[in-house]
């Protein structure tokens, strides 16, 4: 009786996963093509690809050097804080460290426009 059950089991256990894999079966969405489009044959394709690349690295350039001026800057505000450094210290770090990003966004902008 328990080898039957077993069959029984075993042949529901089968019905399941074979109705899962079924379900599961999905096409695969289709690759976007590049910002500048897909070019004119495999090579320009690829161009296009390490360009966006490229300006995606920009943008990881950029996202760290805003995180180091802001760490930077609230590591000087705790030192105002404690009173190991002035408010002009703050002001000085802040206002050098917006023109550093500003200046890094520029030149990643004219990087972008040479590549």
């Amino acid at each position: 009786m328990t080898s039957r059950r077993h069959i029984t089991c075993t042949r529901a256990w089968l019905a399941l996963t074979s109705l899962a894999v079924n379900v599961a079966q999905a096409d695969l969405p289709t690759m976007e093509n590049p910002s500048r489009g897909a070019g004119g044959g495999l090579l320009d394709t690829i161009k296009n690809y390490a360009y966006d690349g490229g300006i995606l690295i920009g943008l990881l350039i950029a996202t760290l050097a805003f995180l180091g001026v802001a760490w930077h800057s609230l590591t000087v505000y705790a030192d105002v804080q404690n009173q190991r450094k002035t408010w002009k210290d703050l002001g000085a770090v802040v206002g050098v460290g917006a023109l550093l990003v500003v200046v890094i966004i520029w030149f990643l902008t004219k990087a972008a426009e040479i590549l």
